[in-house]
């Protein structure tokens, strides 16, 4: 896959116990920002999120905040982002950063994280999208949940072909290599046929 401008990035709001989950989105930032690819993300100052911000921000790039009004009320949006898009809605925050993203990528983060992500894996199952999607997995931080979701291929509740689209690497510049490349599988042929369901 081609044209990737701006990448979503899921993260959270904490910075996490480890100085390796900073560090890590520094590090995304970064590589974004070599590129001159463009950050859409939640709009939020504190946690991975601003460290993130902060440091696309500090390279010039092009900063996209979605944030709810509610959380815009208690000053938890990023002073400093080229542009802050104010939603009324969870829902309505997640499709706009969606719609304005070519790529995803998932750092680590808490549950809020984990339910951006999972949805938007769920929508390129659903064939809603043919965006790549990658998990940059910190210090082993999603080596529970990739053990997991290996266990459910081995269950048969994940396909071998949907898992094999959440990309993962544990350095940011490789994962977003292997996205740039990224020719997402026919996925249309692995559902079951309608006398089989």
């Amino acid at each position: 896959m081609s044209g990737i401008k701006r990448v979503c990035v899921y993260c959270g709001s904490h910075d996490g116990a480890l100085p390796e989950y900073r560090q890590a989105a520094e590090r995304l930032g970064q590589s974004l920002v070599r590129r001159g690819w463009g950050l859409v993300y939640g709009g939020g100052n504190i946690g991975l999120m601003g460290r993130l911000a902060d440091e696309m921000l500090a390279g010039c790039a092009e900063v996209i905040g979605v944030i709810p009004r509610s959380l815009l009320e208690r000053e938890l949006a990023h002073g400093g982002a080229t542009q802050m898009i104010v939603v009324e809605s969870m829902h309505e925050r997640k499709a706009r950063m969606a719609d304005a993203a070519d790529a995803f990528v998932t750092l680590p983060g808490g549950i809020g994280t984990m339910e951006e992500m999972f949805e938007t894996w769920t929508w390129l199952q659903l064939g809603f999208h043919r965006k790549p999607i990658g998990l940059l997995d910190v210090a082993g931080f999603y080596q529970p949940l990739l053990g997991f979701l290996d266990d459910m291929v081995a269950r048969g509740f994940l396909r071998a072909a949907h898992r094999e689209c959440l990309l993962t690497d544990d350095d940011p510049d490789r994962l977003l290599d292997r996205m740039s490349n990224f020719v997402p599988p026919n996925l249309n042929r692995w559902w079951p046929s309608p006398e089989r369901r």
